[in-house]
């Protein structure tokens, strides 16, 4: 039996696809850029302003995606 081993929309943090803002990266199950979140918090906003204007995106998937940036930047060693 074959197994389907992407992983479930509501586990997912970034989805991307040509029919939703021609293959930009949104946050999965909206039309958010992720990298909107970037934008907001280096002009100084909070991540809780943030989430009041884009209450698509879930609290989970913001912090999911700071998290694993700041893995990503820990192993880039820069």
């Amino acid at each position: 039996m074959l197994t389907n081993t992407k992983p479930s929309v509501e586990t997912r943090i970034i989805s991307r696809s040509r029919e939703i803002l021609s293959g930009t990266p949104v946050f999965a199950g909206t039309r958010v850029p992720v990298t909107t979140i970037i934008d907001y918090l280096a002009k100084g906003h909070t991540l809780d302003e943030f989430l009041s204007d884009f209450p698509t995106v879930r609290r989970e998937q913001a912090t999911e995606l700071l998290h694993r940036i700041k893995q990503l930047l820990r192993d880039a060693q820069i």
